[in-house]
């Protein structure tokens, strides 16, 4: 059977959303600079890189770094045709053609080519064949399906293929936010001539290093930055970056889009006295956890957001043995924890964020969920004394302690953790609260935590979209967010299999079976959704929250002040 041609189209409503509200304002009214806080650290302007996928890079750089589609509220992706667009190429094997638009440049003037393309993919694909040093990307899901990308250097248009016996069900998510850097700064960087050619050229060096630019080139460093390494592609661009004086983003002389509504954004990273930035008329916009207070006069809109939280265990340790990591998750009360801690400032009845979620491959609301979250049979919603006590003698543990991390100061996480600990305590475990305002979900992998308390993929702020590629990809073998180090052939043999095949017939079939494993091995434990907030001050226009990635700032160069 052949494939329809198919044009990518984005939704008018993501195009549109808050231009009305701004044309109603005049130049006299507008406030020319707004702060924007994020709950994350900001540290790179690679936000594909396993250190930028725990950053904030993703809601502060959407509208630096945009791609062929971005991420609206709704959860899904859209086109994002400024950039350019895709069109699927008719065949029995999948192909797409992506095209940058004709005006696309970087904001330091250089074309936008299919070369960034073949970075983008390069990193992400997995280990280069041959090269000294591997690209440190966050996942390779969907890339690592691409078998080849048609380029001639320095042209607009790029040719993808996928292997014939993967063709991609999310490919709307491929080159999205964040995924497209220069690929002119890294082969300068790496003193390349350019990446397509080094790339096919077989030069394990050459490569090394362009690997080693994509990984290292774009740490942000602190003050004035470089425009000619830090080249933006979107209606922002960065100026500098500090912990005292945030990242300051100015627009983009060199966009050839709608303009940015506002002459200056300065996001603030987590860490910062919050309500002195607000009351200071620093901040006007703020990504919070849920359960968090806004700022005195903020208004603030609690949901459920995609993302779900979770315990995620180490698979070494206290917890290489499935039956210690069965134990522990027996003494957590699942269901009080969700009346407690699970839907601050919401009551959702049915979807996302109306309970306990039973499922870490298909997402509430959706048609399969019902039936793969029944795999469950109820399982860990109520603390189970002889399953505690059997778990821990099979694992041979008396008396285990279990750290607990998360990124503080985090009110609801720490009283989960207090809850867990008064719940698991009496049966033998102790469980220590071991979050700090630095830590890292890499924590759990070099040891310092035993279980991280995160969303999805290990996220501590925003997470999840409202497909469960990147949920699903945390579970693969061998990708950096596989936090815990789980890893089962069957699971990812099932797993790749969803990511090809997105029928219901194979939904409910690889779902429960996946599911039965998993809950088995129980590498993570489920939750319920994450609580986010978004926090607005009085004057505010254009800014409409995202319960997904990317957070408020997806559409940031629509926002307005007002006073």
């Amino acid at each position: 059977m052949t494939r329809g041609t198919r044009r990518l189209v984005a939704g008018a409503a993501a195009v549109v959303v808050a231009v009305s509200a701004a044309a109603c304002s005049t130049e006299e009214d507008r406030v020319p600079s707004i702060g924007y806080a994020v709950n994350g650290p900001i540290t790179t302007y690679n936000a594909g890189s396993t250190e930028g996928a725990y950053s904030a890079a993703r809601q502060a750089l959407s509208r630096v770094l945009p791609g062929f589609s971005m991420i609206g509220p709704g959860g899904t992706a859209v086109a994002d045709t400024d950039i350019g667009t895709v069109t699927e190429v008719p065949g029995q094997q999948q192909v797409l053609t992506y095209a940058f638009a004709p005006a696309a440049v970087w904001s330091d003037g250089v074309p936008m080519t299919c070369d960034d393309l073949v970075l983008a993919w390069a990193a992400r694909r997995g280990t280069t064949e041959g090269s000294g040093t591997a690209f440190d990307a966050a996942e390779t899901a969907g890339y690592s399906d691409i078998e080849r990308i048609d380029c001639v250097p320095s042209q607009k248009e790029a040719t993808v293929t996928f292997r014939a016996d993967r063709p991609l069900v999310d490919r709307e998510s491929l080159f999205g936010p964040g995924t497209i850097l220069p690929a002119h700064v890294a082969a300068r960087t790496a003193g390349v001539p350019d990446v397509t050619s080094t790339l096919a050229g077989g030069d394990a060096d050459a490569v090394g290093r362009l690997a080693e630019a994509w990984n290292t080139g774009w740490t942000l460093p602190s003050g004035a930055v470089d425009p000619a390494v830090f080249a933006a592609s979107g209606p922002f661009r960065v100026e500098s970056f500090s912990a005292d004086d945030g990242l300051v983003l100015v627009p983009n002389d060199n966009w050839w889009g709608v303009p940015a509504q506002t002459d200056r954004i300065v996001v603030w990273p987590s860490g910062i006295d919050l309500a002195e930035k607000a009351s200071s008329g620093d901040v006007e916009v703020v990504d919070l956890p849920g359960g968090a207070a806004a700022p005195d006069g903020f208004a603030a809109a609690a949901q459920p957001s995609f993302g779900v939280e979770q315990l995620i265990f180490a698979t070494s340790g206290v917890f290489v043995d499935p039956a210690a990591r069965r134990a522990v998750a027996s003494c957590v009360p699942r269901t009080a924890l969700f009346d407690a801690h699970g839907h601050p400032g919401y009551d959702a009845e049915t979807g996302r964020g109306s309970g306990v979620v039973d499922s870490r491959v298909m997402l509430p609301g959706t048609l399969p969920y019902r039936s793969v979250a029944a795999v469950a049979a109820d399982r860990y919603r109520t603390t189970d004394v002889a399953a505690v006590t059997a778990g821990l003698a099979q694992a041979g543990l008396t008396d285990p302690t279990v750290r607990i991390g998360y990124r503080g100061p985090d009110s609801r996480r720490a009283a989960i953790v207090a809850d867990i600990a008064a719940a698991c305590g009496p049966l033998g475990v102790d469980v220590v609260d071991a979050s700090s305002d630095t830590l890292s979900p890499l924590a759990l992998r070099a040891g310092e935590v035993d279980v991280l308390l995160a969303g999805t993929a290990g996220g501590f702020g925003p997470t999840g979209t409202a497909t469960p590629g990147s949920a699903r990809t945390a579970l693969l073998g061998g990708q950096n967010v596989n936090l815990g180090g789980y890893a089962n052939g069957r699971v990812d043999e099932l797993l790749n299999r969803l990511a090809v095949d997105g029928s219901d017939a194979t939904a409910l079939s690889a779902g429960t079976d996946v599911e039965r494993i998993l809950w088995d091995d129980l590498p993570t434990l489920p939750l319920w959704n994450v609580p986010v907030v978004t926090a607005t001050a009085s004057g505010m226009r254009g800014v409409d929250a995202n319960p997904c990635v990317a957070g408020a700032g997806w559409n940031m160069d629509k926002w307005v002040f007002v006073r």
